[in-house]
């Protein structure tokens, strides 16, 4: 996973919690929160509770209005049962308990709390058998579920690492770039004199569309020079992946302040007029061909750009239009000699001056 993955990743978990800061807060606690009404006795707390059904005991002994205490308890599931744990608790009176019993009596259709508790227990047996039943299929619900969790996870590390094997053409990451020892001649285009410093090679398989390797060059006291790289130019077509059919091989140096840039197209983008055109503000134009070298040469620096290995993709696109693969070897020269601050302000004036 690169760079950008992750920071993707990381936006998406922090707007994630964002949101959720959001809608918690702002409006699941100020401007819409959840209110509650329609409340019945059956939802009073406990002593409440146990006051409310021993006045509506004393109640119903007195005026013995069964359809009165029918309609109030009309909303309450089951107030039967509660009544009758009240009326256990009530044992050491044995009037209240008999007005407990006798009003549990007519909320249950003629059945005493001895019915009750009977019928209560047989539910209990009932539900504990369900429970059971039930434990014993969400356990096998759970093994299974994180059975799916657990091979998506695999499977996720499975296609990322497929992915990745596949940029990397099956062995090392091609696009990670690594310095090579070996030197290389000198630009045959300069007569200046010219010092080796050191060589990049760097790797594009199709499928990693956000190829863009750059290497900094430095001298061998480690003082700074400039940068150099490689990045994707053009594509063609709307396929995934991309079909790159150019790229920017570029050099900066330090004592030029500026960027020379040369594009680096494929046999079909370099014959056709309308792509070349496209692509010509952003530098000079260059056939990739294997074994060929682009130079690129600043006040201070030559960077010979040698194509080492090269491979066009197939498919509905014209012939030798975009790139499968391409491997390129950046070797970094600095030119001998003295060199002055460069002029910043010129430049400057130079850009405004049109």
């Amino acid at each position: 996973m690169d760079l950008k993955d992750r920071r993707s990743i990381l936006f998406l978990a922090i707007a994630f919690f964002v949101g959720w800061a959001i809608g918690l807060i702002i409006f699941g606690w100020n401007l819409t929160p959840v209110t509650y009404k329609g409340a019945g006795f059956q939802h009073l707390r406990e002593q409440e509770q146990n006051q409310f059904l021993v006045t509506m005991a004393e109640m119903y002994a007195l005026t013995n209005d069964s359809n009165y205490i029918v309609t109030i308890f009309g909303s309450w599931n089951e107030p039967d049962a509660t009544i009758c744990e009240l009326a256990i608790d009530a044992g050491t009176n044995p009037a209240q308990q008999q007005k407990l019993n006798n009003l549990a009596t007519v909320l249950n259709e003629g059945l005493g709390c001895a019915d009750v508790a009977a019928a209560a227990n047989d539910q209990a047996e009932t539900v504990a058998a369900d429970e059971g039943g039930r434990s014993t299929g969400l356990n096998i619900a759970l093994i299974c579920g994180l059975l799916l969790v657990l091979g998506a996870i695999v499977g996720a590390i499975f296609l990322l690492w497929q992915r990745r094997s596949q940029q990397s053409g099956g062995g090392d990451n091609p696009n990670i770039s690594r310095p090579l020892d070996s030197p290389i001649v000198e630009a045959a285009d300069s007569d200046q004199p010219v010092t080796p410093l050191a060589r990049f090679e760097t790797t594009y398989v199709r499928g990693h569309d956000t190829y863009d390797d750059s290497f900094s060059i430095e001298n061998a006291e480690g003082d700074f020079l400039g940068e150099c790289g490689v990045g994707l130019s053009e594509t063609i077509g709307a396929d995934m992946p991309k079909n790159v059919t150019a790229f920017e091989v570029w050099l900066f140096d330090k004592n030029d302040i500026r960027t020379v840039t040369k594009v680096a197209m494929s046999d079909h983008a370099f014959f056709d007029e309308a792509i070349k055109a496209k692509l010509a503000p952003k530098g000079e134009p260059m056939l990739a061909r294997p074994e060929d070298v682009i130079v690129l040469e600043t006040a201070s620096l030559i960077v010979n750009a040698l194509i080492t290995d090269m491979e066009y993709g197939t498919g509905t696109l014209p012939p030798q239009s975009f790139f499968e693969r391409i491997t390129i070897e950046l070797s970094a020269w600095a030119k001998e000699g003295d060199f002055a601050e460069p002029d910043v302000q010129g430049r400057v004036d130079d850009l405004l001056d049109y």
